[in-house]
């Protein structure tokens, strides 16, 4: 799984999700992408999950760029702890993804191949999405 290195500080905020995606919302690698439309949290789990279903799909014949990172911890408690005594344990790590952001990016060798790999990618994540190809 995705997971970064190390942190300036253990834990963070929950954080406001709103407003759109400010960098990364044009295709700058492959000549197919998906692209996220609302506003969630993707896991590092899912990211990979949708690496995967993409490769599946193409038969190891294109290439795949990853263009999100989980680098934001987040704590959870054991279930049946009681209330206090501070805040959690870094449980997983998420991304946090905002419409306009370019997921992933494909290029191979056919358009069928291609639109039906992110059409299964798009199905693991926890986000609506759109495929856009470039001009």
């Amino acid at each position: 799984m995705f997971e970064p290195k190390r942190r300036k500080y253990r834990k963070e905020f929950r954080g406001r999700r709103r407003g759109k995606a400010q960098r990364g919302s044009n295709l700058s690698f492959g000549e197919y992408g998906l692209k996220a439309l609302e506003v969630g949290w993707v896991t590092s789990k899912q990211i990979e999950s949708g690496r995967r279903a993409i490769t599946h799909a193409l038969k190891r014949g294109g290439r795949v760029w990853i263009r999100i990172f989980p680098d934001k911890p987040v704590t959870s408690r054991p279930a049946g702890q009681r209330m206090g005594s501070g805040k959690g344990d870094i449980d997983r790590y998420v991304c946090v993804v905002k419409p306009g952001r370019i997921m992933y990016e494909v290029t191979g060798p056919s358009e069928t191949a291609i639109l039906d790999a992110l059409k299964k990618a798009s199905d693991k994540m926890p986000v609506q999405t759109k495929i856009v190809i470039k001009d």
